[in-house]
């Protein structure tokens, strides 16, 4: 089953991509990879998940919000390839957790974004992967994840 086909049939709906909170651009392609820039967990309406993980956000919750950020860099793909069935693999993503500092449980957190590739895209949805904490992201959001995607021609 194709990456789009799987995405209606899990219920799916992409949000609208995500606008750049800054000086740069949401994805770069060269030599047959997609790179994506970082983004939080943005609602559809413009609101995001903020706050600390293990403070006023729950793991259960921080995941969630990881799930969105997948949903969001999914989005971005489809802007750049004009669909996801373009994708070859997911190489690698970065996932970062606003944290208290005792929180351990960066990894799970995550777990809601590569969860969410895995299930779109099969087997090569299953990224490398770095999950770490942070004392701080942009607008307080409580996650940020950026990924490295393979591509079709």
């Amino acid at each position: 089953m194709s990456a789009e086909a799987r995405l209606a049939a899990l219920g799916l709906i992409l949000p609208p991509p995500p606008k750049p909170g800054g000086n740069y651009v949401p994805f770069r392609i060269g030599g047959g990879l997609l790179f994506l820039s970082g983004v939080g967990p943005r609602h559809a309406d413009g609101t995001s998940t903020t706050g600390r993980v293990g403070d006023k956000v729950t793991k259960a919750e921080a995941y969630q919000a990881a799930r969105l950020c997948g949903l969001n860099l999914l989005s971005n793909t489809r802007a750049a390839l004009g669909s996801l069935d373009r994708v070859d693999g997911v190489l690698k993503v970065l996932g970062m957790v606003y944290a208290v500092p005792d929180f351990a449980e960066h990894p799970a957190v995550i777990n809601g974004c590569t969860d969410l590739f895995v299930e779109v895209f099969g087997e090569a949805g299953r990224p490398a992967r770095s999950a770490v904490g942070m004392g701080s992201l942009p607008g307080h959001i409580s996650v940020e994840v950026e990924a490295i995607l393979a591509i079709r021609a």
